[in-house]
């Protein structure tokens, strides 16, 4: 049965997996990589990857033994810093080499974080899509949510969300569940604290700033100039017979292959730039998401960890780009969608805005009067 907000768990899983790589390499490299163990010349060696599968235990024993949502939330922190810690010794389980510094590992390390964050993607446009989920989907997560009511209350946004999933439902199953999350606490939604206000307003303005053609401009200057150097650095090296000479001669292949693929994408979306805007956005992102998805799994096999910069410039590149995109579609004049009628179910549960759960109660016995 499908879950309406799996996409926030998965991310956080994904969120904690990264930083959990990324704080675990720095620290051993500024500790000289450490064993932890016997000490001296003793072959003992706990590898991190054993605490990474304890993290994981703890975190399936986390959801298998309470309820709520915030039980979900902690085993999806726990389970992504143990998943972090295991798949950080990946390249111990798959050469015979000194494993650790194998250089493939690094590209399987950023492969698997980038599949599970296109996942997260993929269950969040789905769940967007409410339609999609049939009636028996939509009861289940509106018990779901009216569950996590029942303890610690809902606030008045999960309140409406929740009565959503059952609305223009006729089935007296749906009736029950809109009375119940109609009549579960109220949760006060909490007051920003300072931080959060302030990132709110510095991510405000950084919208602003990529809506304007300016920033636009130097997001495709720096996408195409990226993918030109890279591909003629790239056919130069191949053509000159470097390439035979590195280490990783296939990733150095790999990364010329997308690179060139990237600057055609980029090259014709600055083509179609003035006729047809909307096009020449989605390919420019298309080029951004070749290097990403494709060029990235072999730049961090050749540069290692190092490459968590360009992948960086890549992102931001890729946001600018979406946000002028969504921007787009946002001034393009909507259809008129038909009115929608009120229905039984969402009628039941407005009595709680006047006279709260008893009220709820009175007016369901004279539905059912009537």
């Amino acid at each position: 049965m499908r879950a309406t907000d799996a996409a926030t768990y998965v991310n956080v899983f994904a969120l904690t997996g990264i930083a959990t790589v990324l704080v675990t390499r720095a620290f051993l490299a500024q500790a000289g990589y450490p064993k932890l163990g016997g000490g001296g010349g003793s072959p003992l060696h706990i590898a991190h990857m054993l605490w990474g599968g304890l993290l994981m235990m703890a975190a399936i024993l986390l959801t298998l033994g309470f309820l709520g949502r915030a039980a979900r939330l902690a085993g999806a922190f726990v389970g992504g810093v143990g998943f972090g810690l295991f798949i950080d010794e990946v390249g111990k389980q798959i050469t015979d080499e000194p494993g650790y510094f194998y250089q493939p590992a690094a590209g399987i390390i950023y492969l698997s974080f980038a599949l599970l964050l296109l996942l997260t993607h993929l269950i969040r446009l789905r769940a967007a899509r409410t339609t999609g989920l049939d009636a028996r989907q939509r009861s289940v997560n509106a018990a779901d949510v009216a569950l996590a009511g029942v303890a610690e209350g809902l606030t008045a946004e999960q309140r409406r969300a929740a009565l959503r999933l059952v609305e223009g439902s006729d089935r007296e199953l749906d009736a029950a569940l809109a009375r119940l999350i109609a009549a579960v606490p109220e949760r006060p939604t909490a007051a920003p604290s300072r931080w959060r206000t302030g990132a709110s307003r510095v991510g405000r303005v950084l919208r602003w700033l990529a809506r304007t053609r300016i920033v636009l401009a130097l997001a495709v200057l720096c996408l195409l100039t990226e993918a030109l150097l890279f591909s003629v650095w790239m056919s130069v090296d191949f053509f000159g017979g470097q390439l035979a000479r590195e280490p990783q001669p296939g990733a150095h292949l790999a990364v010329a292959l997308t690179e060139v693929v990237s600057a055609v994408l980029g090259l014709t979306g600055l083509i179609r730039l003035r006729r047809d805007g909307a096009t020449a956005l989605r390919l420019f992102r298309a080029a951004l998401l070749v290097d990403m998805f494709v060029g990235q799994i072999f730049k961090f096999t050749m540069d290692q960890f190092a490459a968590v910069v360009e992948l960086g410039i890549d992102l931001g590149l890729l946001w600018v780009i979406s946000v002028f995109l969504a921007a787009q579609r946002d001034r393009a004049p909507d259809a008129l969608a038909p009115p929608r009628t009120a229905s039984r179910t969402v009628a039941l549960a407005a009595p709680v805005a006047a006279g709260g759960p008893a009220a709820v109660a009175s007016h369901s016995s004279a539905a059912r009067a009537s």
